[in-house]
């Protein structure tokens, strides 16, 4: 009888008893909103932003309703506008050209490399022909690609870098934390992300004119002297009335939910790393599977692990299937039908038209992706791998 991983991958961790007790004070209270306080009280939304501006080490920071709306607060703040040309990774969620097109901007998607990373040299050639004047880097499943390299070539044709970090929460590259390269940044506290708050957003930036606009973008109305991480009242005077309200703000309970976690946040990455690596060191032994060698100056966040069976694309629906019979939950990024959270570049028929982009459908069409939440022990994740090197191999004889 084959093992059976019984385990749900969709199972988060608990909220604590702290946090839990926290938001029934609030509940309490009745002052949900952001803005509904008390003389003397600062809200719950104020201090996260706060304490998230110092552990990210960002000038400024939003607290607003989602990643997605952050992504697009992002582009909207730094200046875009109706019709301008944003590169992107062709690697990434369906939030990410969903935002570019709400913002009104036009996605280029550029190639990626056999590591799932943004191909540099792909990058650097549309940074020249296309006239882009932004990239919408996404750091795909906690894959930071080469940062020199992309600042160099943003820095060359006057590209306004925006840095995806939903999957990078907590992550680095050179020391450098993930969202401190380009100029602004949009982390998402969505349920599978690395802080759990349901839905949530934060947007970080050390320019004064993007935190401001984005501020009153968010739904500030002339309240945003009460924020805990933003500019002087000066530079509001000079945005206010040019910056139109659409609200997206983060209540009091989400900002409570963030604020309990972000204090364990350094610890569980630790956490997430040794489930990673004990999952990793099963399936990069099999020969008939490809894995990705974490470069050497990234310091990543293991929430969820990548891999490449060698296996014809069309025995790629089986493989899930076997491993699904057997508990294990892998998702596929190569199907030409979107599934669940999984689609293509060329998925997104509002976009048009897209051109082909070979490396990346070569790349995608073998990609397995799986989540490892940290309700999971190291040895579940042995067991893990284990059943996708077994039902690989029996694919591959």
């Amino acid at each position: 009888m084959k093992p059976v991983f019984e385990k749900p991958f969709t199972q988060q961790e608990a909220i604590s008893e702290s946090v839990i007790e926290r938001i029934g004070e609030i509940l309490r209270s009745g002052r949900l909103h952001r803005y509904n306080t008390v003389e003397g009280e600062e809200a719950e939304a104020t201090l996260l932003e706060r304490e998230y501006a110092a552990w990210q080490g960002a000038k400024y920071c939003l607290a607003c309703t989602s990643g997605g709306y952050a992504l697009q607060l992002a582009m909207r703040a730094s200046g875009l506008e109706q019709g301008d040309i944003v590169l992107a990774n062709a690697y990434t969620l369906a939030p990410v050209p969903g935002a570019i097109h709400a913002a009104g901007g036009k996605p280029v998607f550029v190639e990626i490399g056999a590591d799932w990373r943004i191909n540099t040299d792909d990058l650097a050639l549309k940074a020249g022909s296309t006239g882009a004047k932004f990239l919408m880097l996404s750091h795909m499943r906690g894959h930071i690609a080469d940062m020199e390299t992309i600042e160099a070539i943003c820095e060359e044709h006057n590209i306004t870098m925006i840095e995806d970090c939903a999957h990078t929460m907590g992550a680095t590259w050179n020391g450098k934390r993930s969202g401190s390269f380009g100029k602004v940044a949009a982390f998402s506290t969505q349920t599978y992300k690395h802080i759990n708050s349901g839905e949530g957003g934060l947007l970080t930036t050390d320019n004064p004119f993007i935190a401001a606009r984005a501020i009153v973008m968010s739904g500030s109305y002339m309240l945003y002297g009460s924020h805990g991480a933003a500019p002087d009242a000066d530079v509001f005077d000079q945005i206010k009335l040019v910056s139109p309200n659409m609200s997206g703000r983060m209540d009091n309970l989400r900002a409570a939910l963030i604020r309990g976690q972000l204090a364990d946040l350094d610890k569980n990455i630790s956490r997430w790393n040794k489930r990673y690596q004990a999952l990793e060191k099963v399936v990069a032994a099999s020969p008939d599977i490809m894995t990705t060698q974490r470069p050497q100056h990234e310091h990543y966040v293991g929430s969820s692990f990548q891999f490449r069976p060698k296996i014809a694309p069309e025995n790629l629906p089986t493989l899930l299937a076997n491993c699904g019979k057997r508990g294990v939950d892998i998702k596929w990024f190569g199907s030409e039908e979107p599934t669940a959270f999984t689609s293509r570049y060329d998925s997104w028929e509002y976009l048009g038209k897209q051109p082909v982009l070979p490396e990346t459908l070569e790349v995608l069409s073998n990609t397995c992706d799986i989540r490892v939440p940290l309700t999971f022990n190291e040895q579940d994740c042995v067991t893990i791998g284990e059943i996708i090197v077994d039902e690989v191999n029996a694919l591959s004889t």
